[in-house]
């Protein structure tokens, strides 16, 4: 029986609770190989035949395959295994997340150094203004 969540109402949000946890816990595991040289090697040498060892489900393969991180996210993967993937592919965090929020590095950067993004529409639609 799910709990009552009254945080699964931020618009474009997903909340990393034990529920999230539960269903991305092979993919955040697959993810935590890559901290291993020899892991990283073989993911690039054959990145299907890899994730092929995981019991994830096709759609978390496919999501990876795809570098679909908020897909990802979606499907249980915690942003912080999930950067594993992008230092395995050369990628910095903040061209990561710039990727994720449809901005460019510099435009995400940017972006942050100005305090980061408006919570204007960004707020729970039960929270009061």
């Amino acid at each position: 029986m799910a709990l009552d969540k009254s945080y699964k109402d931020v618009p474009g949000t997903t909340i990393f609770d034990a529920e999230q946890s539960r269903k991305g816990y092979h993919l955040n595991q697959f993810c935590m190989s890559l901290m291993k040289s020899e892991n990283r090697a073989r993911f690039k040498a054959g990145e299907r035949a890899y994730l092929d060892e995981w019991p994830m489900t096709e759609d978390q393969k496919q999501a990876v395959l795809a570098r679909d991180l908020n897909r990802c996210i979606g499907l249980g993967g915690n942003i912080y295994f999930l950067a594993k993937i992008g230092a395995t592919d050369g990628k910095s965090f903040q061209q990561m997340a710039g990727s994720m929020t449809g901005m460019t590095e510099e435009e995400y950067r940017d972006m942050m150094i100005r305090g980061g993004r408006s919570i204007e529409g960004n707020r729970s639609i039960g929270e009061k203004k």
